[in-house]
This record gives C-alpha cells, structure tokens and sequence, in this order.
C-alpha cells in the first residue's frame, strides 16, 4: 500500500510518501517563525502551513519516480492539537484525495507516536507506551497494536510546555528543551530542590504546572547569571527524570498486582531527544530487565512518517471518511 501522510498538529509541517513499511520521501520544516515570540502562535503557525504544504507536495510529486496517481490512500492528522493548523492540513490532504479519487483516512496524532516503534523494532506484548511532546505527557497500555489504554496524564502543563515556560522564566531560547539540556551540563543538579507534584500519589498522573511556578519565585529571589541558569537547569531535568520514574515504577506494580507482566516500554515524543533523561530511563529499566524500545530519530517528534505508519498499522476501510472533522482534543478510543 502505498500512502501519502501529512502533519499540521502544531508548528511543523511534515509529509511523507510511504510504501509498506519502506519510507519513500520524508520531509518536516520546522517554523522558525515563533522562536521569537518565546512560543507558537496559532496564527502564523496556520498560515505557514498552507505556504509550505503546498511547496513541499509539489516538489515531491515533481520527482520522476513519483507518479501521484499510484498513491493508494490519502491521510492526514486530524487532532489533537491546533484547530487552525489540523484544520490546514486536513483539508488539504482531502483536496489531493478528492483530486486523484482515492479514499481519505484521519489519524489521531497520539496514535502516531504510540504506534511508531513499531516501525522500527518487534514490540513485545502488553506493552507500556510514555508519551512526552510539547502538548501531551501520557502513560499508555498497549495490548496489542488496535487496543490502547491511557493509563495517566498530565492535569496540567504538558512536559514540553514545562521545559519552555522554564527556559523562557531564566531567560533562555525557544523551544527551551535543548537550551535546558545544554545549560543543565554546566550545573549542579541538587543545587535546587525543587517541588515534585503527586510523586506519592499512587496513580499515574502528572502535574508540572507547581515546578514552573516555583521556579518563577526563585527567580525573583536570586540573580540570572550563568551559574544561576545552569543549576537550575541541571535541577530541573533531574525533577522531572525522578517524576517521571516513580510515575512508571508505580505503573509497573499497578499492572503486576492485575497479573499484567510488561516487558517492553517505548518512550516517544520530541522530549525523548533528551539525552538526560533516555539515560536515566535506560538505567531505570536496565535494572527491571526490561527491554526500551524508541521510534526512529526521525519519528521522533511530529512528523508526517508516523502518521503515514499509524494508517497502514491500522488500516482498515471503516475508518474511510473525508466528512472527518478535525478535534483540537481528540482522544484514543
């Protein structure tokens, strides 16, 4: 099966042609545009969208070994995320379905990240997905490939968010991730102790919104330099690695006290480029014999690859519908 994919959630604009489970053309632009607005803005985000899908689709079907009237199925993020940006994308993709006359499949963009390791790697069932992006921290169930269980999220700020709100209180770039990571190696991570929301809660939600908000006091009381930056930086991440932990291992007990035996976990989403914290979880699991399995490094953050995967994993004629409309919080049933 051959398909054309195409992800607008928020500020990347990505598509991709994929055959089977063979990657034909890939591409993602990333929109520079809002780094210095210190976050995305809806509007601009939109509007890049529909410039650059076009220019992108175009220079791929201009490639001599790609006839466009072979694409077997057309498909496209369809939330959650952005309204303006899914709404862009989705309906593009829907032209192009309509144009060549082939059936339109939406995918939900969380289902693209749970289900890209799979691309890549033989996934050992009951399986434990960790989702961290910019929008969404979720633990995941996978029983198998078509049954998915969310198990616990955030109730407020999404890890992502948490790393730009921070890097943004200390006076660091956008997207504050990688500004994070790369100040935390100058510092002293048990210079601050910082708050760790819900950590002895026995469930599987998160909360991050607390961490931000005391940071803005501690940077109130103290002066921005460089050594202020990099240990609270290297403090931060070693928070939320120790949230992040605890959350699993309770997870982990959770399922065994269900008779639910996890072998294998998979950690997706961009957040998962965090060296500092694939390295802690990699110990985490070492030390549980269990098997950490991540997407491809360019699966990793919103790309059209995993939407493309998503459709031909689960694809199925049920799911036809161009009338879809894009849901801004779309949820896996």
């Amino acid at each position: 099966m051959l398909v054309f994919a195409t992800e607008t959630s928020c500020d990347e604009t990505s598509i991709c042609l994929m055959e089977n489970n063979k990657i034909i053309e890939h591409t993602i632009f990333s929109q520079e545009i809002h780094n210095k607005h210190g976050g995305v803005v809806p509007e601009l985000a939109s509007r890049s969208h529909l410039e650059k899908l076009q220019e992108m689709t175009i220079n791929l079907f201009s490639k001599k070994y790609i006839d466009p009237s072979q694409i077997d199925v057309f498909c496209a993020t369809c939330g959650p995320g952005l309204i303006g940006s899914l709404l862009v994308g989705s309906t593009f993709t829907k032209s192009l379905s309509i144009n060549f006359n082939r059936p339109f499949i939406p995918v939900n963009h969380l289902e693209g990240h749970i289900l890209s390791t799979s691309f890549n790697n033989e996934i050992i069932y009951p399986h434990l997905v960790l989702l961290l992006t910019g929008g969404h921290t979720q633990i995941y169930l996978m029983k198998n490939n078509m049954q998915i269980e969310l198990l616990g999220e955030s109730l407020d700020d999404a890890i992502g968010e948490a790393f730009d709100k921070t890097a943004k209180l200390i006076g660091l770039g956008y997207p504050g991730g990688a500004e994070i990571e790369k100040m935390a190696t100058l510092g002293d991570e048990d210079y601050f102790l910082l708050p760790k929301p819900l950590i002895n809660k026995k469930n599987l939600n998160f909360s991050f919104s607390g961490i931000k908000t005391h940071i803005n006091l501690l940077t109130k009381k103290n002066e921005i330099n460089d050594k202020f930056v990099s240990n609270l930086s290297a403090s931060f991440q070693k928070t939320i690695i120790e949230i992040i932990s605890e959350k699993l291992i309770t997870g982990l007990d959770v399922l065994k006290q269900k008779n639910i035996i996890v072998n294998s976990v998979s950690i997706v989403g961009g957040v998962a480029n965090n060296n500092y914290i694939r390295h802690k979880l990699e110990n985490l699991f070492d030390k549980r014999k269990i098997k950490l399995y991540y997407p491809l490094k360019e699966m990793m953050s919103d790309n059209a690859a995993m939407i493309a995967w998503a459709c031909i994993k689960n694809y199925n004629k049920d799911k036809i519908n161009i009338f879809f409309k894009p849901d801004p919080r779309l949820k896996i049933v």
